[in-house]
């Protein structure tokens, strides 16, 4: 078994070696919670929570660090007098929680918020500044400065010359030797509150947005850790900053970089300026949560979504014909000797899909042969390959996060919904029974129209009629 990962920074894909065996160290660029979270926050969580999920079938001991950044200029500017900085950042950080539980995205091993690791952010500050590849301004601004020039590999990531990048726009150039040149460190301005300032060796302040990152994964995974992974739009500069500043100061750092792509909407490039964002609330409202993460987590991690009109209802479909599999072996399969057979097996195709770059699309796509093999079993009354291909899908959709029986996905509302129903549909089957043993089929036949009508699909075995809801 060989996982397979393409890696940005090598621009190939490359077998997966962890820096100590059967352990993986995973940080993943968590949300600068300045606004609730949208259908891009949510699908580059879900990405990650995959490569977790396939990484601990496998055996590994996986230790995910997901950051939250809490203090920022955009939380700052987005904060009012009747909400504090640190007051929008929490209610907003919990939005993002709600979201991620929401769709089964497990919590990360460590959630580290920046604000509470400003020390680890001032040592590394100090250590870049004694190794020559850092500066304090000369300007008595407080601002401490990251020199790109200073460091030959700048660039490596995102495989751009210095030359040709932009200007660095997270601060006043004035006090830079080159407009290149990224904060580490922001001196203290009048304009923002004293409650986002702490002190520093170079004066009242606070942490630039990269060195936040850095300090974090290494307090956390160490200097060298196996996996970086994040948004692809986080590639430059923002990735790229981490990596030069963390190697500078001597630290081996992330080993494979991981970058999942983006979403479009109906085509076009999500942004506030063309007023097509999408949030996490209003996608969550649109179905029930196990469809989101489905919809979210059927493409390649590093393919663009374009997430239309039909995307929720084609990935309703595609769940309903999974449960109504799962639900319909479930009910023939009961009191037989076949249920040993269930036992969850994840086939090879399955497994040489996952491990080669995570493909999930060929995965799917066994998955649902295994369906329709499993559906075809049960129509031919062969219970031994019908309870087999069950505990397939069963093994398969529980790697994944969407098994349509697990416990997360039935509330306890849907479960006693689902029992009135089966109560008032088994009632109607019993007196379609009556009637037919009574040779009644005009009031047989009605019973079972009225049922179809509603959506109802009626299966009349060998061990009785069973019924699922219409597309099961």
């Amino acid at each position: 078994m060989t996982i397979r990962l393409y890696d940005t920074r090598a621009q190939a894909l490359r077998d997966f070696e962890p820096l100590v065996e059967g352990k993986v160290g995973l940080y993943v660029c968590g949300p600068t919670v300045q606004s609730s979270p949208h259908i891009g926050h949510v699908r580059s969580a879900l990405v990650y929570d995959i490569l977790r999920r396939w990484l601990s079938y496998r055996g590994f001991d996986v230790t995910l660090v997901r950051n939250v950044t809490d203090i920022d200029d955009k939380v700052l500017a987005n904060a009012s007098e009747s909400e504090h900085w640190w007051a929008l950042a929490y209610r907003v950080e919990l939005e993002f929680t709600a979201a991620y539980r929401a769709i089964g995205v497990l919590p990360p091993t460590y959630e580290p918020r920046a604000t509470a690791n400003v020390p680890q952010m001032h040592e590394l500050i100090q250590r870049l500044i004694d190794s020559g590849h850092a500066y304090a301004a000369g300007d008595g601004s407080g601002d401490v400065y990251f020199d790109v020039r200073s460091w030959a590999d700048y660039g490596a990531l995102s495989h751009q010359s210095v030359n040709d990048m932009q200007d660095a726009a997270d601060a006043d150039p004035r006090g830079k030797r080159d407009p290149r040149d990224f904060a580490l460190w922001k001196g203290r301005k009048d304009s923002e509150p004293a409650s986002a300032t702490w002190s520093s060796p170079w004066g009242p302040g606070r942490p630039g947005w990269h060195i936040e990152c850095s300090a974090m994964s290494s307090r956390y995974l160490g200097p060298e850790f196996d996996i970086h992974g994040g948004g692809l739009d986080l590639r430059f500069p923002h990735h790229e900053n981490e990596l030069a500043q963390s190697a500078a100061a001597g630290d081996g750092f992330a080993r494979y970089w991981v970058h999942n792509g983006l979403v479009h909407i109906n085509g076009q490039k999500m942004s506030k300026s063309l007023g097509n964002s999408l949030y996490a609330a209003e996608l969550l409202a649109s179905a029930p949560p196990i469809v989101v993460r489905y919809a979210l987590g059927q493409a390649h991690y590093r393919s663009i979504i374009d997430y239309t009109d039909r995307s929720l209802a084609e990935a309703a479909a595609a769940m309903e014909r999974i449960e109504g599999f799962l639900s319909r072996s479930a009910r023939r399969l009961e009191g037989t000797r076949f249920t040993s057979a269930e036992l969850p097996v994840i086939p090879d195709e399955f497994a040489a899909a996952m491990d080669d770059d995570l493909s999930v699309p060929q995965a799917l796509a066994v998955l649902h042969d295994t369906v329709r093999e499993g559906n075809t079993a049960l129509d031919s009354e062969d219970l031994q390959t019908a309870a087999s291909a069950r505990g397939k899908v069963v093994a398969m959709t529980r790697v994944l996060g969407i098994d349509p029986l697990a416990p997360e996905w039935n509330t306890t509302r849907d479960t006693a919904a689902r029992a009135a129903l089966d109560a008032l549909v088994t009632r109607l089957l019993d007196d379609r029974q009556t009637a037919r043993a009574a040779k009644d089929f005009t009031v047989a036949d009605r019973i079972r129209d009225e049922l179809v009508a509603a959506g109802i699909t009626i299966e009349d075995t060998q061990t009785g009629a069973h019924w699922s809801i219409e597309g099961d």
